[in-house]
């Protein structure tokens, strides 16, 4: 396994973590997790090298710390840097926190949390955790020893990163969505570079978009891989061009199967700083352009069309669809379509063509608006 300072901690972490968010099922429920094969995953992981376990309060129904606790006990938690996350939309008041705490200190069976993360904070809720006094709770918390470190995972723009990294200087990381699809979405490439400059280390999530990089990769692209001078399959490539950035300091991998396990494992090993050739990067470039020509919407989320005047959310919309489109599958985009509030929706659209009377592209809005809802708004 190969290591990485951990931002301005005295601790190499290893470039691979183990993500707990996707680990095997009994069932489709996803509650109900194939115990004694998930333990033998991270066991293996841990015995391998890795030394950092991520979960988080939601996963796998509230279920998946219970999971993790079981499978750091007969020494392994000694081995591991522990990591998992407060949720804020379960937070009704300060007292919250620290109930949520507590509760996931018993899940685990440890006394303490060595990264405690803000969960996916953006500019909703990074303003009421602000406002409750979360970061002098943390403090607190930090004191009394029930956790080490405080960092966040996000899910917004650049700018508002950037003010929740600026608002504090004892955040030690933080947690953004990267892959060579998403240089411009969320924090993006900005995002990456700016918290590793002010000395937060980054952890990367969804280096593989889900699963959707090596799901159904489409004959073109599967083309463009297979004339690369070197070989490797999706997965590799994908996590290869993330390592390659000096700014990352571990990638997460949910991972749901041994072969998940041992596969990255192999890849980790091959993975550095620095290490991809010019050609290799300009391959990667070349299967990004090749899968947004594929894009059904040629929205660049410009805003233009915002604000709705019923409250649409537009390119929010638009993204999830042309990522149904472009990935062939369509359950992550129908359930971040379903996360979204009822008047927000696509099928809220009165056809007042305000936002094509602003669209710099062109777009058919409302014709695309209504092809979205019928996509998106199925259950799956």
């Amino acid at each position: 396994m190969k290591y990485r300072k951990f931002g301005g901690l005295d601790w190499e972490a290893s470039v691979l973590g183990f993500g707990a968010m996707r680990l095997p099922l009994v069932t489709h429920d996803s509650s109900r997790v194939d115990e004694p094969e998930a333990i033998a995953m991270i066991r293996h992981a841990i015995d391998a090298g890795v030394n950092y376990i991520d979960t988080a309060y939601t996963y796998h129904g509230q279920q998946g710390e219970r999971v993790v606790g079981r499978a750091l006990q007969n020494g392994y938690r000694e081995k591991v840097k522990v990591a998992t996350k407060l949720p804020p939309w379960l937070v009704e008041s300060p007292d919250d926190i620290d109930r949520l705490l507590d509760e996931q200190l018993d899940k685990l069976q440890t006394d303490h949390i060595d990264f405690y993360l803000l969960h996916a904070l953006n500019a909703t809720r990074w303003p009421k955790l602000r406002d409750w006094g979360v970061l002098n709770w943390a403090e607190g918390a930090v004191a009394d020893g029930r956790i080490d470190h405080l960092g966040f995972s996000f899910h917004d723009r650049f700018d508002v990163l950037k003010e929740i990294v600026d608002v504090y200087d004892h955040w030690t990381f933080c947690q953004i969505q990267y892959n060579f699809m998403d240089i411009d979405y969320q924090p993006g490439i900005e995002g990456l570079r700016y918290a590793a400059a002010k000395g937060l280390a980054v952890v990367i999530m969804e280096p593989l978009r889900g699963g959707q990089l090596t799901g159904k990769v489409p004959p073109s692209v599967e083309r463009l891989w297979e004339g690369a001078a070197v070989r490797r399959t999706p997965a590799d490539w994908a996590l290869q061009w993330i390592w390659n950035h000096p700014e990352v300091a571990l990638v997460l991998s949910g991972m749901s199967t041994m072969q998940h396990v041992v596969e990255n494992l192999q890849y980790a090993e091959l993975s550095g700083a620095g290490t991809l050739s010019n050609e290799e990067l300009r391959l990667v470039d070349q299967v990004r352009g090749e899968y947004r020509r594929m894009i059904p919407v040629p929205c660049t989320s410009c805003n233009y069309c915002l604000p709705c005047p019923n409250g649409v959310e537009i390119p929010e919309i638009f993204e999830q669809y042309n990522d149904a489109g472009i990935y062939a599958d369509p359950r992550a985009p129908r359930f971040h379509y379903r996360n979204l509030e009822e008047d927000q929706k696509a099928d809220n659209c009165v056809e007042c063509f305000e936002c094509e009377e602003k669209c710099p592209q062109d777009i058919a809005v409302v014709e695309y608006l209504q092809k979205a809802h019928a996509l998106l708004d199925e259950k799956g």
